[in-house]
């Protein structure tokens, strides 16, 4: 057979140059070629010795010598198919090395009696070639083309804040309000926490006598829960909880408080600690009792509140959105009265027009 006499040769004339690599490589192309011509098998032992000599200690003896000139022989062409190169493919995987590998694809041609080996490009992660696919390339911004950009937007809001039109100058900074007031808003919603669903609460029926006692002792003890300027969050519903083991009521002390906010906190807190409101000072001081079969839950922090980093940070943007809010007033007021200077000047204007040719 011609894969048993040309390896064996090859093997002894250059011992030292053959390596498994090739050797597998040699022997897995041509098991399926029989009946070749003494010559033919002359040439290709020539050929596969002079590669091995040239490239001794490398792997690509494999490339070399697959670049052997085409070999016409007269075998049937039946007994080479696909199944055969995909049999050779999988003993090169188990024997060579894997950085000897490539996912290059190769390809047994037989037209008219001729063995042609041809070599693709290599094969992506589905297995198709990608020859004849135009990859997209993205359009990368240099540096200096994003600094050009943002100069030429620092030029042209300066140009407007500059400008001697008075009307240039307000539209530029209402126009620029109203971005921002619409980021704030975006920025609040993030922290809209929903409301859990209300369980079954018997609220306890006190009289006035029980009401007036539990206000004097509420005033008179020490112990209260401050609401600053993070509201009503987790916090503040675990500490009623933690004062309402010992004591029957607690004071809430919400400093800095706005004008009608004291209601709206007292109603909140009612409904995440299920206490009862027994009064509401003057000072923005509430007074909370527990309850006559009050039992301490076992999360005492509800879920449907805020933490206290995220309720500093909402208290921000509710600032940020309040002084903004004022301001978009205070520059639409300016430029209703620059409309009205420009209107009393116009009327002026045509007042001593019609003046002029009446005295003419």
């Amino acid at each position: 057979m011609f894969a048993s006499t040309s390896v064996r040769a090859a093997s002894r004339s250059s011992p030292s140059a053959i390596k498994r690599g090739s050797f597998v490589w040699f022997s897995c192309l041509a098991q399926n070629v029989f009946n070749l011509s003494l010559p033919t098998i002359t040439r290709f032992r020539q050929s596969l010795s002079c590669n091995m000599c040239m490239q001794r200690q490398r792997y690509s003896v494999l490339t070399s010598f697959l670049e052997v000139p085409c070999v016409s022989s007269s075998f049937d062409s039946s007994l080479v198919r696909r199944s055969n190169i995909l049999e050779c493919q999988s003993v090169l995987r188990n024997c060579l090395p894997a950085r000897c590998m490539s996912s290059t694809s190769i390809e047994l041609k037989t037209n008219n009696d001729v063995v042609r080996f041809s070599f693709g490009k290599p094969l992506d992660k589905t297995g198709s070639s990608t020859k004849g696919k135009k990859m997209a390339k993205r359009a990368e911004v240099s540096k200096k083309a994003k600094l050009n950009e943002l100069r030429f937007y620092r030029l042209k809001a300066k140009k407007k804040m500059n400008s001697p039109n008075p009307e240039v100058r307000i539209r530029y900074k209402l126009e620029k309000a109203k971005r921002k007031e619409a980021w704030l808003i975006e920025k609040l919603m993030k922290f809209e926490v929903a409301k859990a669903p209300a369980d079954i609460h018997d609220p306890e029926i006190l009289t006035e006598e029980e009401k007036h006692y539990l206000k004097r002792t509420g005033e008179k003890k020490k112990n209260y829960v401050p609401v600053g300027r993070r509201g009503v969050f987790g916090g503040v519903v675990l500490n009623m909880h933690l004062h309402w083991k010992k004591h029957e009521t607690v004071k809430v002390i919400c400093k800095p408080c706005k004008p009608g906010q004291v209601q709206e906190y007292a109603q909140e807190l009612a409904r995440l600690s299920k206490g009862i409101v027994i009064d509401i000072k003057c000072n923005n001081t509430v007074i909370f009792y527990r309850g006559k079969n009050y039992v301490q839950p076992k999360v005492m922090s509800p879920t449907d509140t805020l933490s206290k980093n995220k309720a500093l940070e909402k208290y921000k943007y509710e600032q940020s959105l309040e002084h903004t809010s004022q301001f978009i007033e205070k520059l639409g007021k300016e430029l209703e009265e620059y409309h009205k200077h420009l209107a009393r000047f116009k009327k002026v204007n045509e007042n001593a027009t019609q003046d002029s040719l009446i005295n003419t």
